[in-house]
């Protein structure tokens, strides 16, 4: 393990936090953990002299943490435009779901999984601008004072109290799931039927405007667009099933939330999480871009 990572100070002992703050603010655990280690390399880059005045480095990593996620977000939307298909958050496992899988200081094992960073928050978020997105994760999801968030933004504190009561309501206009038996009990029937390639089981299961929303990024098959419609997603789902002989499917939780992986020959090559409203399937999020899927290498086999 690089020095970087050990506790000098008390300054490195907060990677943790900052690894959380920056996936929510970045919606990817690979581009979390590089901002949360280019933000150390900084640190680290500063003469001894210049880190010993420092009062609190637990506020100066979050401030550079916070504006290298910041210019992060800003370019995002660009390379976004370029992106082939939509464009999905990188799903998380939960290692509670096998016993003996995880590896000591895996950045997936160190984000607290909540209901901000469910998929369906995480995309809400995305629907923020970089400076409400900042702004919201820093003060409403971890507390920071606006007066030290403006420093991370570069604007005063009123403007960022605005920045957030902005953001507040646009996830005030959305309705995003929590986690139920219910919704358990939802995705274990859904995860049958498919089995079972049960068009109909499907069908019932699915809200009649049900959305379903696959991200492989250009570098595996999948639909470009969502496919809207319970029966058009049933029929999908039933397609690939046929196309994938071998598949396995297990429950597992995506993001804190129920949800689905498939396997082939052991290598998990889908991700799907799911928004359940009033007992029936209302939206599905698939992930298929490997190179989001490598927290998942390490996913053990079905208890």
């Amino acid at each position: 393990m690089s020095t970087m990572w050990r506790d000098a100070g008390g300054a490195v002992g907060e990677r943790r936090r900052l690894l959380n703050v920056a996936y929510r603010l970045l919606g990817s655990l690979t581009e979390a953990e590089d901002a949360v280690q280019e933000a150390y390399t900084r640190w680290y880059g500063l003469p001894s002299s210049r880190r010993e005045v420092i009062r609190s480095p637990t506020a100066w990593l979050t401030t550079v943490t916070g504006r290298i996620c910041l210019d992060l977000l800003g370019s995002a939307r660009a390379r976004r435009e370029c992106y082939v298909g939509a464009w999905l958050p990188e799903p998380l496992p939960d290692r509670a779901d096998g016993p003996g899988s995880a590896v000591p200081l895996d950045p997936a094992d160190q984000i607290v999984l909540d209901e901000t960073v469910t998929t369906a928050f995480l995309l809400v978020l995305e629907s923020m601008t970089p400076a409400e997105r900042v702004t919201f994760v820093l003060h409403d999801v971890f507390r920071y004072p606006f007066a030290d968030i403006a420093g991370v933004l570069g604007r005063t504190p009123a403007a960022c109290k605005q920045l957030a009561a902005s953001a507040r309501r646009r996830v005030g206009a959305a309705d995003t799931p929590v986690a139920t038996p219910d919704q358990s009990d939802v995705v274990r029937r859904v995860r049958k039927a498919w089995e079972n390639k049960d068009i109909a089981a499907l069908v019932g299961l699915l809200d009649p405007a049900a959305v379903m929303t696959a991200d492989g990024g250009g570098m595996v098959g999948t639909v470009l667009r969502p496919v809207e419609g319970g029966a058009r997603i049933a029929q999908y789902m039933v397609a690939i099933a046929d196309k994938a002989p071998g598949l396995e499917l297990l429950q597992r939780s995506v993001n804190g939330m129920p949800g689905l992986v498939a396997r082939r020959a052991g290598v998990v090559v889908t991700v799907a999480s799911f928004d359940v409203v009033h007992g029936t399937v209302a939206r599905i999020w698939v992930v298929r871009n490997p190179e989001k899927l490598r927290p998942w290498t390490r996913t053990d086999s079905e208890a």
